[in-house]
């Protein structure tokens, strides 16, 4: 686990090379193919070194929850125990990630009624007026939730309005069922400045990538629940004339950031979390194992 461009996909290629297994990716941006540039996925080459499952898996068309991600993901866990001793498991979805280790409650069927006034408070007040009312019918999730992913926002209150019930109360509370293996937990711990530094240079790589050419293409389609992330909203603004390209990127760069911010609140309150300096991943590597 950690936040984004802490060198997560690095460490879990050296570590599924050195105990020769292959990879679940907990990445819910990672999904999806036509989102390249902008998701961070791992190269060509580095997806050569090693298997990894749930990459290019799905369309931004498809729907898919955490609780889809966490049967396919336990099946195929118990498949690959039946021939390894390890399996590594990477990414930076932390609800996913919370679905996979502690089990998620099947959720009521989304009403008609729910996904209109959802729909509503969308178009009248945007982002701002989704996450005011979040915070009103289920604080507890609002204080955990990436609150800058409209589709996460979005998902939850189609929830709390389709039954009157805090989406919230639907998430396992550290239940962990006997799976029949240990898990150990690792954070890669970076200092902020270094952690910001990077993420500040990938958005650059990204744009120098392509983004804004993928932008373009997948603009038709922005409407779509996977591309309402950080990287595609930023440059669909630009696209509406809403924001120049200069105020697009520097929002980008901000709301990377944020979200790492994000990401570092929630693994801090994560139990059983080993915390690994990221200038001590080789010495790390060179020892585990022996």
């Amino acid at each position: 686990m950690g936040p984004t461009a802490s060198g997560k996909t690095s460490l879990a290629i050296q570590l599924a090379k050195k105990y020769q297994t292959e990879i679940i990716s907990v990445d819910s941006r990672q999904f999806y193919r036509e989102m390249e540039c902008g998701t961070a996925k791992p190269t060509e080459a580095q997806l050569a070194e090693v298997k990894h499952h749930f990459i290019n898996n799905l369309s931004i068309y498809q729907e898919y929850t955490a609780g889809h991600f966490a049967r396919e993901a336990n099946d195929i866990i118990d498949e690959l125990f039946k021939t390894r001793d390890t399996v590594v498991a990477v990414g930076g979805s932390t609800l996913y990630f919370k679905a996979l280790l502690d089990g998620i409650d099947e959720f009521p069927e989304i009403t008609k009624e729910a996904k209109e006034r959802v729909k509503e408070i969308e178009k009248n007040q945007g982002l701002k007026g989704l996450q005011d009312a979040l915070k009103q019918v289920d604080p507890e999730y609002f204080n955990s939730v990436d609150i800058a992913n409209p589709r996460r926002v979005i998902r939850a209150l189609e929830v709390c309005f389709s039954e009157g019930k805090p989406y919230a109360s639907y998430l396992k509370q550290s239940e962990q069922k006997d799976k029949g293996y240990s898990v150990i937990k690792i954070a890669i711990d970076a200092p902020r400045s270094v952690l910001y530094k990077n993420i500040n240079n990938r958005c650059d790589e990204m744009i120098a990538e392509g983004l804004l050419d993928e932008v373009r293409q997948l603009y038709p389609f922005k409407d779509l629940k996977p591309l309402h992330t950080v990287g595609y909203t930023e440059f669909f603004e630009y696209l509406d004339d809403k924001t120049t390209l200069d105020m697009a990127v520097i929002l980008f760069k901000q709301h990377t950031r944020n979200y790492a911010k994000r990401q570092m609140t929630w693994l801090r309150r994560e139990e059983g979390l080993a915390w690994m300096p990221v200038d001590k991943i080789e010495n790390y590597l060179n020892n585990v194992g022996s």
